[in-house]
């Protein structure tokens, strides 16, 4: 979709503008400086909150699309975006709602949900069905929907964490079962892997095209904000497996996910993903990797080698920093293709003078 056929944002004058600089970051190119997203909380916060509301379950309160709605309105609203953030939200009932999707059910707690393993062995594969009546999906429409009516003019509506490919399959069997799976019937699991994606692909456009119908820019949990058809191919149960089982069983459907897309940026997550890094980095149709190296893994400075493999690769990349970071980041790092979250920027002025900084990178 053009930016001039988006929804525009009223209270922030240079949305496109933002949006043309994360476009341009698909492509390894700058229109003026890098993407750099802050935001942090108004100093004068005065969007009135919502109507405190009980619950008998967390359950109850993840199913209330008006009550969350509302809060995200109330968090945006109140919420201060600099050099390139804009507003969003994305409709969430966990992480694994897309095996829910196949009849799985969901456990929540006050923060997350987690999956109920439903496959005792692979050769229960057949009682894994997508339904456009299943509960979860159902659910999910009505959260999107809700946010769409709400979120007008005010924030943008993104896809949900979907986690298809390993992670749905993993859902359904558990890590550990999984794991023997991939040395007693790895052929099974690349059977499964393979219809997972063909229906999650329809799935997927479901939501895009709903979005799209809504003059929605593209965005999700990874926080770009583009006209793209873009999305995070992952695979989390990677860092348990060697690199052939991986490059045997899903590298080829990662790969399929990214040809589907207009853009892709994957997320490699952990230390023991690492070793999956120089098959990734030659899909020629992925763009760029966002690199999470964990809790207590240091900073983005520490990781400098992964992230120049990446450049030098033809990859863009996606930082969380800090401001101490940024000089040791320009100095080793090219500006080019760099996507930059700041995490400790607190205000106008301490935005507006990495904004200066970051101009300068060359």
């Amino acid at each position: 979709m053009k930016r001039s056929a988006l929804m525009p944002i009223e209270f922030i004058e240079d949305w496109e503008q933002r949006i043309e600089r994360q476009d341009a970051f698909w492509h390894n190119e700058i229109i003026d400086r890098p993407v750099v997203n802050m935001q942090f909380p108004c100093p004068n916060a005065a969007f009135p909150a919502p109507a405190e509301k009980t619950f008998d379950s967390h359950r109850e309160r993840w199913f209330d699309a008006e009550y969350f709605a509302k809060q995200a309105l109330y968090g945006t609203m109140n919420t201060q975006f600099c050099g390139d953030a804009l507003p969003k939200v994305n409709p969430n009932l966990g992480p694994e709602v897309l095996s829910a999707f196949f009849g799985m059910e969901l456990e929540y707690s006050a923060t997350t949900s987690w999956a109920i393993p439903n496959l005792e062995s692979m050769d229960e594969v057949d009682k894994l069905q997508f339904s456009e009546d299943n509960l979860y999906f159902k659910k999910m429409v009505e959260l999107t929907d809700t946010l769409l009516e709400m979120g007008k003019n005010r924030f943008y509506v993104g896809l949900t964490d979907f986690h298809p490919g390993g992670d749905a399959i993993t859902a359904f069997r558990d890590p550990m079962n999984l794991n023997f799976d991939m040395i007693e019937s790895p052929e099974k699991v690349k059977a499964l892997a393979d219809w997972v994606g063909k229906e999650y692909f329809k799935i997927f456009d479901f939501f895009y095209d709903k979005l799209q119908a809504n003059k929605q820019a593209t965005t999700n949990w990874a926080g770009i904000v583009s006209t793209k058809k873009w999305y995070v191919p992952s695979n989390d149960f990677s860092c348990m497996i060697s690199q052939k089982m991986f490059d045997d069983i899903f590298l080829p459907g990662i790969t399929e996910e990214c040809r589907q897309l207009d853009a892709a940026i994957y997320h490699l997550d952990g230390p023991d993903a690492l070793r999956h890094l120089d098959s990734l980095l030659s899909i020629k149709e992925l763009n760029a990797i966002q690199w999470v190296y964990g809790a207590g893994n240091g900073r983005a400075s520490d990781w400098l080698h992964i992230y120049k493999k990446c450049q030098a690769a033809g990859k863009g990349i996606q930082l969380h920093a800090y401001q101490g970071e940024l000089d040791t980041i320009m100095e080793h790092l090219k500006p080019e293709g760099v996507w930059l979250a700041m995490h400790d920027v607190k205000n106008s002025y301490e935005a507006e003078a990495v904004i200066k900084k970051i101009t300068q990178w060359k």
